[in-house]
């Protein structure tokens, strides 16, 4: 999976990041070539703020569709940014009815008097279809999903989830050691994981979820930067320099058939 652009950074941070839909389109295409068969993707208002607006999402998400047809799954997210309320990110999403989507534990189903609520949108995502992956930022948020996934919240058959490294860090760096925390939380009976990590380390960090078994998402919303610490061309190229490493793990690249067959509910 790639994160091109995220909800905060802008062209000022990097030439490259991918705004409007012709750009997100002509990123697309890259990333495709180099290995992606998922993105992640987020959208801008007129003044290029954070925006979840299902008009501004189907102007990219057609953008992106006529640059790369079907061969790439389009994940929108519904990360709040405090901007919006937790009712206007699930009605955006029953509006807009995306192929996939990103959802935080920590915003869509924030405490207990939320969960009756939130497991009837986690249930009407897998009726349409939506392939949901849920996003955690600690171990403890492993747990209490793990705990919440035991009580049927979200629904029947294995789930997908992505762990965040170094997204409530000081210097938005995250600790590639701090993955195995959350593995040691997860139970693989769920379903499965995806890893991503802010900062520099994210290269190293996502050879580390790889050879442990995870998927991984790279990208310009978590990190600008090479792994001998040059400033990257584009978001293809973070992807290419991890490619040509992954083989020594010995996990092959999924394609978007592959993502749709395995990965989205039935």
């Amino acid at each position: 999976m790639c994160a091109p652009n995220g909800a905060r950074k802008t062209r000022a941070d990097h030439p490259q990041l991918p705004i409007g839909p012709e750009q997100l389109a002509d990123c697309a295409a890259d990333i495709l070539q180099a290995g992606a068969s998922v993105l992640h993707l987020h959208v801008r208002d007129d003044s290029g703020k954070h925006s979840l607006s299902p008009e501004r999402y189907r102007q990219a998400i057609a953008a992106i569709r006529k640059t790369v047809g079907d061969d790439l799954v389009i994940q929108v997210t519904t990360e709040a940014v405090g901007i919006y309320t937790r009712e206007q990110q699930i009605q955006i999403v029953k509006e807009l009815k995306p192929e996939a989507v990103s959802l935080a534990l920590r915003e869509l189903c924030p405490d207990e008097d939320s969960v009756a609520h939130s497991a009837a949108f986690f249930e009407w995502c897998r009726q349409q279809g939506i392939w949901a992956q849920y996003i955690l930022y600690s171990a403890q948020e492993v747990s209490r999903f793990i705990e919440l996934h035991a009580r049927g919240v979200f629904g029947p058959g294995p789930v997908s989830v992505l762990f965040v490294l170094g997204r409530y860090s000081q210097d938005l760096r995250g600790d590639p050691q701090e993955l195995q925390a959350f593995i040691n939380a997860w139970d693989t009976r769920c379903g499965n994981w995806a890893c991503c990590c802010f900062g520099a380390t994210e290269h190293q960090s996502m050879l580390v979820a790889a050879r442990a078994g995870g998927h991984v998402r790279l990208g310009f919303e978590n990190n600008l930067y090479r792994s001998d610490g040059s400033l990257a061309e584009d978001n293809a190229q973070l992807l290419n320099d991890f490619v040509s490493q992954l083989t020594s793990s010995g996990r092959p690249l999924a394609n978007a058939d592959d993502i749709r067959q395995h990965f989205f509910p039935t």
